[in-house]
């Protein structure tokens, strides 16, 4: 058997080495189409040609990574060609399907699949581009056939540019498909068993025996069903508790980000009226002295953007609204001045403050002029009474279309994650674990027990299997040699590769919150950093046996998966102040601090969207609020003290700290190890809890490890030499003001 399993090793090396070859050569031939498409200026890609080839040669895995690979490479120059990773997944799906069913095997057969690449590449990638960047903001069109199809038809752009990109794509995928069956002709003629990648983990079995094992009916659900459904499940689940809390946030900038410019607007009008000048406007309207030049300076605010709607100034009064100034657009004649307007519903929650001349929030309103935001600033005279207000209506419809473009590339991106996730795990499942137990219960139905010989002759057929899994299924199917009633033990394989599965997702959840991190330019290695500090600082207080009411394996596990997470709040935090390069100032060092409370309320709407007792969501709730408490009560944001302060967020208290000490950022140096270890025993006490302090100075030379896996590349680097001597003193709080640039 020795020798046997030394030869499927040696086989699946092969095959490793052939599958890398193929992809690789798949993706250089994508990016050389493409290269060519565009030195002739051709109105086509041609960048699927390595794709649908690779899917046809090599079976669907191959061309699945060919495809979602090809994308990825893109993005770097284009970020906007992974947005397009699902179509060309889908792609290569559908191609290894029609090879399946052996459309390549004639020519007019392979030619009936170029419609359906068209509708995939031409059709969805129409819609999808429609969705990202149209949406009704602007008629971009990709081609002149569109422009035709516009002039000639009198179709909008929509199906126009739907229409034209399919049947431009008919003549792309005509050239893919031509091209690709002549290679698979001339290739397959030759090297159909070495071009056929396969992940064989024992004998290949005939395709009668596939088709059988392919074709089980069972009462309930298959294996592979199963597993496909867990993983979709899961991945599902994941992204669209993720996509929520994203489009929660974006929605939220959005808003308040149009809220800031009509305000800015709404000012900026109001400085152009003189508010000595308001009765007078009222009376004589258009005859007054300056009128019409503030009219125009009016009109000229307007034009500014697309999206101010309108732009006029009320006097607010019991009864009602009066025009000083308005403006006429194409869809609404302007009022005269004096003219009554009545209150809008939208207002009457709001008319005391009107009344009295105060300042009032953005109003957001559906009613008879649409989806408007209205700001509105008072407008006062010289003895500093209210005379007028001056009012900017945003059109709204953009943040929508905006949201939707947004949603869809969030969609976009992980419905190919989520498509290449479902092909690695069918590979996987089928071969190893779907073909071997199948085999073997196919060998198990076909056992006859009549004679001697033929019972022989089944244990003989069972044995060349010779299923070599490098696992329990292949200590399963040895046992399966010597009794039948040893088949059930696959169960426990099974759960084992659930757990597998499941450690899967959790890694999937650590690699979305470190997507999340990445805004802030100066994160880098980050978030994984105070993670290894923070799990060697548990362990060690494990150990020690501090706190043994609260830490335990799960504790620590939760802790560290939600680590990641501590810094969320960030992203409610201006790019302006959040990558400045120099020092904050105090304003915005307090608009900084407030990253701990937007991070406890993501989180805490996390776990709403979730609705589970999800312990690493629990402990990112504290970590994101509380990891800037200091132990003597002068943190922030609420300033507790001592073990008010969770655990978890004593802990990413140290690890924090020592991480920005030796880390590079764009306003400091790193530290050395030792310098910053001074400065942690010099914060035990005061910063710090001395516990925690105590077992992170044990486990240091973990901890100077982790840090020079990451920053041996500025172990050469000169500190600047500091003017308190030769062991540079630095303040606990001014790294931490250093910090929370990054």
């Amino acid at each position: 058997m020795g020798s046997r399993n030394e030869t499927m090793k040696q086989v699946r090396q092969k095959m490793m080495i052939r599958m890398v070859v193929m992809c690789l050569t798949g993706i250089l031939v994508n990016m050389a189409g493409s290269m060519v498409a565009k030195a002739l200026n051709l109105p086509m890609y041609l960048d699927s040609i390595g794709t649908i080839g690779t899917a046809v040669l090599g079976g669907y895995f191959p061309g699945v990574i060919v495809g979602f690979g090809s994308n990825l490479i893109n993005s770097v120059q284009d970020p906007a060609n992974a947005y397009y990773a699902s179509i060309s997944v889908l792609l290569a799906l559908a191609a290894a399907f029609f090879s399946g069913k052996g459309y390549y095997r004639v020519w007019w057969k392979a030619l009936l699949t170029v419609f359906p690449f068209a509708l995939i590449g031409g059709g969805l990638g129409s819609i999808l581009t429609y969705l990202i960047y149209n949406m009704g903001i602007g008629d971009v069109v990709s081609s002149g056939f569109t422009k035709i199809l516009m002039d000639s038809g009198g179709l909008p752009v929509f199906p126009a540019q739907l229409i034209s990109d399919i049947v431009v794509d008919l003549g792309d995928k005509a050239i893919t498909v031509i091209l690709v069956f002549l290679v698979s002709k001339a290739l397959l003629r030759r090297f159909k068993d070495y071009i056929r990648i396969d992940g064989w983990r024992q004998r290949p079995i005939s395709e009668e025996d596939r088709r059988k094992i392919d074709k089980e009916r069972f009462t309930a659900m298959s294996l592979r069903s199963k597993i496909l459904a867990m993983i979709g499940f899961m991945t599902i689940f994941i992204a669209a508790v993720t996509a929520g809390i994203s489009f929660f946030l974006y929605h939220r900038e959005t808003v308040d980000s149009n809220k800031q410019f009509g305000t800015g607007l709404s000012r900026l009008v109001a400085a152009v009226i003189p508010g000595d000048q308001v009765e007078t406007y009222l009376t004589e309207g258009k005859k007054a002295e300056g009128y019409l030049q503030i009219e125009e300076e009016l009109e000229r605010i307007r034009l500014t953007s697309d999206d101010i709607m309108y732009v006029y100034v009320y006097q607010i009064r019991d009864d009602g609204c009066y025009v000083v100034f308005d403006l006429d657009t194409e869809d609404t004649p302007a009022g005269q001045p004096g003219e009554f307007v009545d209150f809008d519903e939208a207002f009457m929650p709001y008319l005391d403050e009107l009344l009295a001349g105060k300042p009032i929030e953005p109003i957001i309103s559906n009613e008879k002029f649409g989806w408007l935001m209205t700001t509105y600033e008072p407008i006062y005279d010289s003895a500093g009474k209210c005379r007028a207000y001056a009012c900017v209506d945003i059109s709204m419809n953009r943040v929508t279309l905006q949201e939707i473009s947004f949603l869809t590339r969030v969609v976009s991106l992980f419905f190919g994650f989520f498509l290449m996730i479902l092909a690695i795990g069918l590979w996987i499942s089928n071969y190893n674990l779907i073909y071997p137990i199948n085999t073997m219960a196919l060998a198990a139905n076909e056992f006859v027990y009549q004679s001697e010989k033929e019972r022989l002759g089944s244990v003989e057929r069972f044995r060349n299997l010779e299923i070599s899994t490098d696992d329990e299924i292949e200590k399963l199917y040895h046992s399966f040699l010597s009794t039948i009633e040893e088949t059930m033990q696959y169960i426990e394989d099974i759960r084992e590769k659930s757990e597998a599965l499941s450690k899967m997702q959790n890694g999937l959840i650590t690699v979305l919150a470190d997507m999340v991190e990445s805004r802030d330019k100066c994160t880098g290695d980050h978030v994984r950093k105070t993670a290894a500090y923070c799990r060697i600082i548990l362990e060690q207080l494990y150990r020690n046996g501090d706190f043994r009411d609260e830490i335990t394996p799960e504790f620590i596990e939760d802790v560290v998966n939600s680590a990641p997470l501590h810094d969320v709040g960030k992203i409610k935090i201006s790019d302006m102040i959040l990558n400045k390069p120099g020092r904050l100032t105090d304003e915005e060092f307090e608009e900084m601090k407030k990253h701990t409370v937007a991070g406890n309320d993501i989180i805490t709407e996390a776990m709403r969207l979730v609705s589970t007792d999800a312990g690493y969501l629990k402990e990112a709730k504290n970590l994101s609020a509380y990891h800037h408490e200091k132990w003597n009560g002068t943190g922030y944001p609420t300033g507790i003290k001592g073990t008010e302060i969770p655990l978890s967020a004593r802990v990413m208290a140290v690890a924090d700290v020592f991480d920005a000490l030796v880390s590079e950022r764009s306003y400091k140096k790193p530290f050395t190890v030792e310098k910053a270890l001074d400065i942690i025993r010099e914060g035990s006490g005061t910063h710090f809890d001395p516990t925690v302090v105590n077992a992170f100075l044990q486990v240091q030379g973990q901890a100077e490890e982790i840090a020079h896996s990451f920053v041996h590349q500025y172990e050469n680097t000169e500190l600047p030499e500091l003017k308190t001597g030769v062991i540079p003193v630095v303040k606990i709080d001014s790294i931490r003001e250093s910090e929370n640039k990054s």
